[in-house]
């Protein structure tokens, strides 16, 4: 039977919570593999599995009690092995490689931040801002009162200081939260989106992130400021080494 794979873990990881079930209609049961002073939390993997969403929260769920339970090197959904055996020899011949990435992310959770911009709000603060761009926006208003050139000078004028707002913002919500974390990694940039980033925290410290973040939300009406977590680590361990092992 192959074997599904969610994390690697230390040995002395916990029992997980009774009746934990992973992947798979109807689920599998989840358990604990133990080998060379590290451990897999695995299940049976069923045939044709698909990165379906009931199948990809189940993943998360399994990964999230895990690290509850301990530190935890969550691998990509997906990850399979011929068997038990084939896991526990990995585990063995790559005990140093997990015990090390094991230590860096101990008593440690990741939250993710994304901020896109409330439109509404910080056009009228750019308004505000700028008599240029609140005079010609005026002008728009009334009809014969502003020229085609003025209406492309106030589309330039707009779009340079929503770039301008972009980076501006982007650093504030990096500085405010850098500060109350161990590390912190870029995400994919998207359409819209001001800032995805993620935070490695320790656990006594997630407090303090949090009550940052609310100041950071208080001062900044313009940004729609949004948290995920507490989460395994999945942005600061080199998942590629473990997977390949």
């Amino acid at each position: 039977m192959t074997t599904y794979v969610y994390g690697i873990a230390e040995a002395d990881l916990p029992r997980l919570p009774g009746g934990l079930v992973g992947v798979g209609d109807p689920p599998r049961p989840v358990r604990v593999l133990r080998e060379s002073g590290t451990a897999a939390v695995v299940s049976d993997c069923p045939e044709g599995l698909r990165p379906k969403r009931r199948d990809l929260f189940a993943h998360q769920r399994v990964l999230t009690a895990a690290a509850a339970a301990g530190a935890v090197l969550p691998l990509r959904f997906g990850s399979t092995a011929p068997d038990d055996d084939a896991v526990r020899g990995a585990l063995a011949r790559h005990a140093e490689l997990y015990r090390g990435q094991l230590a860096t992310v101990a008593d440690r959770v990741e939250y993710n931040v994304k901020a896109l911009h409330r439109e509404d709000v910080l056009l009228r603060a750019i308004l505000a801002d700028s008599p240029e761009i609140r005079k010609l926006n005026e002008a728009t208003r009334v009809e014969g009162g502003a020229t085609y050139q003025d209406r492309l000078r106030l589309g330039q004028l707009v779009a340079d200081a929503l770039r301008e707002h972009e980076t501006r913002d982007s650093r504030t919500v990096e500085y405010a939260l850098a500060t109350h974390a161990e590390h912190h990694r870029r995400g994919p940039e998207g359409s819209g989106r001001v800032v995805n980033l993620s935070f490695l925290v320790g656990r006594d410290e997630a407090a303090g992130f949090l009550a940052a973040l609310e100041e950071l939300r208080a001062a900044s009406p313009h940004l729609d400021v949004r948290v995920n977590g507490p989460l395994p680590p999945y942005s600061f361990v080199r998942t590629e080494s473990v997977e390949a092992a």
